[in-house]
């Protein structure tokens, strides 16, 4: 009895509940015999609990052994930060921007003449007008353009903010998008032009007044082989299935002005002459004032795939209209004053549109390619194959466009909503200004070179885009013949696989130094003296004999610096022979 046993350690971290089950005097229960915990439970339950409360001490005290008395438990991980863009967060990385045959040049906003003075507050309706089908549409298969993807992030972000007020919607812009200059590869400005929707008088039945038909589009118009996106392209050659299953281009103006859809039962309505119709196939759409009133909006629905040629540069060329009065109206005019002539100059445009009914007694605007409402004088019609509805566009166009007793400037934010067959190019754009004789004044007078900026979300800013693509292997030295022979290249700018270098601008510095090397300084008369010093006897000064040296100047150089202006444009190469020396 007086040998001391061994203790055992006592329970690490003892706690109140530990202590309350460890201390339960054993019984014996009355009833089976079993020796019961405290609480009429069988022993080796009891036993039970008391080994779970040690493990959970033991896990208890391991822990305050780690981390001490601290209260604040295990650290984790910590997330390296950096500063998040405005829709960053939930934007996957895109690709850079690419569109084919231009030229991108980041800027400033302060660089947009006018910027400040906009009226934001429309633009932005107009924009959010175009966010929300946008945001309804779902990508198509070839939808690939990340302008597409950016833009629906940023409708997102439009649509929480609802309708803003001037200087919110420029400070939204300014938030959400930067600037780029864009124009075609080589050129320095876009081209500007206006459209509006022409209303005129018709009937449902031809008649000796009305007499000239509108077409819907035939059923047998199919559209160019490898189209792609949704709807009718506008752009291809337009095909027809004969009856031996061979498939031919679609009738021309002059077959369809020949009888060749009668019988068809194609026509929606008939006007008063070939001078309206040619109107209404160039704007696109049209109100037609039926004979009870009624008024039937058409739109464009399709086209018989040939270029469209215009009228304009045929009177010009035939000097029937000076450069100077041309305009829609005074093409009008001369149409219904000579009839006949009118006709041979309309069949040399091939093209023929057909349309579509979208409403009846409707006050609202024409509606564009894109499905919704244009806006007088925001709402722009784009090339479709390089741009995406929706995208905001700042044009400048310098001196204001006036109308009646008030002038109205182009300096303005736009938005892409609609297309047209005429309209290519990367910085060409077609101003919709409305229904009705005003709008057609302010549409046949404008025809201007443009400073083109589009407006690209920060989601695929170029240049953080840019920076993430691998630069190409060094170049090897070149030797001092090579130096010798790209001495006469000025040195182009890259961004992006775009050339900013302009072909006009070398051009233009071939044919100095040609003049110089030639003898022909500047002068290509005859009886004129060079300048000093570039004088060689013999010499040949006249304009065959420049071209044919700039010619030979430019085949050396290119021959010797080919990596720096052979300029992809899609499938072709830029060579000499290109090159216009003018």
């Amino acid at each position: 009895m007086g040998t001391s046993v061994p203790r055992k350690p006592p329970l690490p971290s003892p706690n109140v509940s530990t202590i309350a089950v460890v201390s339960t005097p054993l019984r014996t229960s009355a009833v089976t015999g079993k020796k019961t915990a405290g609480g009429g439970q069988p022993a080796y339950r009891g036993w039970r609990y008391i080994v779970v409360t040690a493990s959970i001490g033991i896990l208890l005290s391991g822990l305050t052994a780690r981390y001490g008395n601290s209260a604040e438990g295990p650290k984790t991980h910590e997330l390296v930060t950096r500063p998040v863009k405005p829709g960053e967060a939930s934007t996957p990385q895109l690709e850079p921007l690419k569109v084919p045959d231009s030229q991108l040049e980041p800027i400033a906003w302060s660089a947009l003449e006018g910027w400040t003075a906009d009226d934001h507050g429309l633009a932005f309706a107009t924009f959010l007008a175009s966010c929300r089908p946008l945001l309804r549409s779902s990508a198509a298969k070839r939808e690939t353009r990340p302008m597409y993807f950016a833009l629906k992030h940023v409708c997102r972000r439009a649509l929480d903010a609802g309708r803003l007020a001037k200087e919110q919607a420029r400070l939204f812009f300014e938030r959400n998008f930067r600037p780029l200059r864009i124009a075609k590869l080589g050129d320095s400005a876009g081209l500007l032009t206006g459209y509006y929707e022409p209303i005129v008088d018709g009937s449902r039945f031809p008649n000796p007044i009305f007499k000239v038909p509108i077409y819907r589009r035939p059923p047998d118009l199919l559209p160019p082989l490898r189209s792609a996106g949704l709807g009718f392209p506008n752009k291809g050659q337009s095909l027809r299935r004969t009856s031996n299953g061979e498939l031919v281009p679609y009738y021309d103006r002059s077959e369809i002005l020949d009888g060749a859809l009668d019988g068809q039962h194609l026509e929606i309505c008939w006007i008063k002459d070939q001078a309206d119709a040619l109107m209404i196939q160039i704007e696109g759409s049209a109100r037609v004032r039926l004979e009870d009133g009624t008024m039937l909006r058409i739109n464009y629905d399709a086209h018989n795939g040939y270029p469209f040629v215009p009228v304009s540069r045929i009177l010009i060329e035939r000097n029937i209209i000076p450069r100077q009065e041309m305009s829609l109206e005074r093409i009008r005019e001369w149409m219904r004053a000579d009839p006949d002539n009118a006709e041979k100059v309309w069949r040399q445009n091939r093209s023929f549109v057909f349309f579509r009914i979208v409403g009846l007694s409707d006050d609202r605007e024409a509606v564009g390619a894109q499905g919704v409402p244009l806006t007088p004088g925001r709402s722009i019609a784009i090339d479709e194959l390089l741009h995406v509805y929706g995208t905001p566009f700042f044009l400048q166009a310098g001196l204001p466009l006036a109308t009646g007793n008030r002038a109205v400037r182009l300096d303005r934010l736009m938005i892409a909503q609609d297309t047209g067959s005429a309209i290519v190019g990367p910085a060409r754009a077609d101003v919709f200004w409305g229904a009705g004789e005003q709008a057609g004044r302010l549409a046949g007078g404008l025809h201007h070179r443009a400073t083109v900026a589009m407006l690209v979300p920060h989601e695929i800013d170029p240049v953080t885009a840019g920076a993430r693509i691998p630069l190409p292997p060094e170049k090897p030295p070149l030797t001092g013949e090579a130096n010798a022979r790209t001495s006469l290249l000025k040195p182009a700018t890259l961004f992006q696989g775009h050339r900013f270098g302009q072909v006009d601008e070398f051009a233009r510095n071939l044919r100095s130094q040609s003049r110089q090397q030639s003898g022909c300084s500047g002068t290509s008369d005859a009886g004129r003296t060079p300048p000093f010093g570039h004088t060689k006897p013999g010499a040949e000064c006249g304009p065959s004999a420049k071209a044919a040296h700039a010619k030979e100047v430019a085949q050396r150089a290119l021959s010797g610096f080919a990596p720096a202006v052979a300029v992809s444009r899609r499938n072709d190469r830029l060579d000499p022979n290109r090159l216009n020396f003018r």
